[in-house]
C-alpha cells in the first residue's frame, strides 16, 4: 500500500491548485450558495474523502465548510494507490473520489453503494457522455472504459454493471478531460501533429510518458497505431499478443535511449518540461498551464489521431447510513450545483454539470475555457496569477471540439494483471 498524505494547500499530482476558495472565483466566489440546509454545522458532520490530487483540494473543502457546515477531511494519492485503498481499506473513507477505470475495479468488490438517481438534484444537468457515452446524438462511442459503461447498476448490491441507464448510479461524475502530448514549441523545432512524433529519433533522450500502467498503456496504444505498427481491435481491451507487441516495442525504445524519464506525479511532469530535459511528453492540461505560468513556452498539442480521455466521480462508501448518508448526498448535490464546476473548468478540466458551472464563471472565462473563443481580458489562475494574456485561444479549442475527438478512454482490460506485469517489465528494463 502506498502511503497517502494530506495535500499541502493542494500541492498534489496536479499542484496548480494551491489557494483557498477566495482566490478561485472571479465571478464565482462572490457569495455562498443558498438553499442548502444549515443543519450539518450543528451536527458537526465530517466526511472523509480520498482520491487522486485532481480534485482533492483544500479550496473545495473550505467552500464546502462555509456553505454546508460539513467538514471534509481530504487525502490525496496517486491512481494506483487510490484503487488499492478503495478495496483494501473500505472503512477508512466515506467518499471515494476516483476515476471510472478505477470504479471498474472497485465497484464489483462491494465497497461502494449505488446512489438513487431521484436523490441527485442535478442529474438532468449531467453531460450525456456519462449517461449514454455520446457527447452529441451522432457521436461515436470511444474505445476503452467509457464512463457510462460502468456508471449504473440494476439495484443495490448488484456487482455487475447495467447495460443502460437505471435509477441507480455507481458514481456521480464530476471531472474529466481529453489528454494529449505536451510540447516545448521553442525546443522541438518543428510542427507536432501526431502521437507518433514522440518516437522521432530527433527527440531521443528528451521524451517521457507517464508511469501509471492503465493510463500509460493507452498512450502507448495511441503511439503504436499512429506509427502504423498495429491496429488494435480495441485499444482499451488488448489481447495478450497485442499487449506483448506494445510492451516489446516500448522496451526496445527505452533501451535505445528514446525516453528521458517516466513520471507519476504532476510535479515531475512540470519539472521535466520546465527544465527542458524533456521537450515532448504525456501531460495533463493544468501541468502545461503550470509550465506556462513560469513564463516558459509550453503547448497542449492537438493531434490528428485524437485524444485519450479520462473521467472521475464521487462514490459513496457502503457503510454510510443515516445522517452520514444524508450529508453525503447533500455534499454531492452541492458539488454539482456549480461552484466546484466553475473552479475545475478554470483548471483546464471540464465539469460534468456544465450548465450549473456556467453560472459561476464570467462570460470571458466561459468563452475562453469552454467555447474556444479568444480571451477578451487576461485569464487568471485560481491563485490570482495571469495564466493567459488577452487574445489567447485555448489549445484544442472549444469543449465540443476537444471532447468530440476522443479516441479512447483510460481503461481496465480483461488481461489487466498480465498488462501490469508486462508494464512493470518495461519500467524495469
Amino acid at each position: 500500500m502506498t502511503d497517502t498524505k494530506k495535500p499541502k494547500s493542494g500541492v498534489t499530482r496536479r499542484s496548480l491548485l494551491k489557494t483557498g476558495a477566495a482566490a478561485a472565483g472571479l465571478a464565482a466566489g462572490s457569495g455562498a450558495i443558498t438553499g442548502f440546509p444549515t443543519i450539518w454545522a450543528q451536527t458537526k458532520i465530517t466526511l472523509r474523502q480520498f482520491g487522486t490530487g485532481v480534485s482533492n483540494i483544500n479550496a473545495i473543502a473550505e467552500k464546502c465548510k462555509a456553505d454546508l457546515g460539513i467538514t471534509l477531511e481530504m487525502t490525496a494519492t496517486d491512481s494506483d494507490a487510490a484503487a488499492q485503498r478503495a478495496v483494501t481499506q473500505p472503512n477508512s473513507y466515506d467518499i471515494a473520489d476516483v476515476e471510472y477505470w478505477i470504479a471498474k475495479k472497485v465497484f464489483p468488490s462491494g465497497v461502494l453503494q449505488p446512489m438513487e438517481v431521484k436523490k441527485l438534484k442535478y442529474y438532468d444537468k449531467i453531460v450525456p457522455l456519462f449517461i449514454n457515452g455520446k457527447l452529441k446524438p451522432d457521436s461515436v462511442i470511444a474505445q476503452g472504459t467509457a464512463p457510462h459503461t460502468v456508471g449504473f447498476v440494476e439495484k443495490p448490491g448488484a456487482k455487475t454493471f447495467a447495460k443502460a441507464p437505471t435509477e441507480w448510479m455507481t458514481m456521480v461524475p464530476t471531472i474529466y478531460n481529453a489528454d494529449t502530448l505536451g510540447i516545448r514549441p521553442d525546443l522541438v523545432g518543428r510542427d507536432i501533429t501526431s502521437w507518433a512524433d514522440i518516437m522521432d529519433p530527433a527527440f531521443k533522450g528528451k521524451t517521457s510518458i507517464l508511469n501509471i500502467p492503465s493510463i500509460g498503456i493507452m498512450d502507448a496504444a495511441m503511439i503504436m497505431e499512429a506509427m502504423g505498427n498495429i491496429k488494435y481491435a480495441d485499444k482499451g481491451n488488448m489481447t495478450k499478443a497485442e499487449i506483448d507487441k506494445t510492451i516489446d516495442f516500448l522496451i526496445k525504445a527505452k533501451q535505445s535511449g528514446q525516453f528521458r524519464a517516466f513520471w507519476k506525479s504532476f510535479d515531475e511532469s512540470v519539472n521535466l518540461m520546465a527544465s527542458g530535459e524533456v521537450v515532448i511528453q504525456s501531460m495533463w492540461s493544468p501541468a502545461v498551464a503550470a509550465v506556462r505560468s513560469k513564463g516558459i513556452a509550453c503547448k497542449y498539442q492537438p493531434l490528428k489521431e485524437g485524444y485519450r480521455a479520462w473521467g472521475g466521480g464521487l462514490g459513496l462508501a457502503a457503510h454510510l447510513k443515516g445522517a452520514q448518508l444524508d450529508a453525503a448526498y447533500e455534499y454531492i448535490n452541492w458539488y454539482t450545483s456549480g461552484w466546484v464546476g466553475g473552479y475545475l473548468n478554470r483548471q483546464g478540466y471540464y465539469s460534468a454539470c456544465m450548465e450549473t458551472a456556467k453560472n459561476f464563471m464570467s462570460a470571458d472565462e466561459w468563452g475562453y475555457w469552454i467555447e474556444g473563443k479568444p480571451a477578451q481580458g487576461d485569464i487568471m489562475s485560481p491563485e490570482g496569477k495571469v495564466m493567459e494574456k488577452a487574445g489567447a485561444v485555448r489549445d484544442g479549442g472549444a469543449f465540443e471540439e476537444r471532447m468530440g475527438k476522443v479516441a479512447c478512454w483510460n481503461s481496465v482490460m480483461d488481461e489487466d494483471r498480465y498488462m501490469v506485469r508486462r508494464w512493470n517489465e518495461f519500467i524495469a528494463a
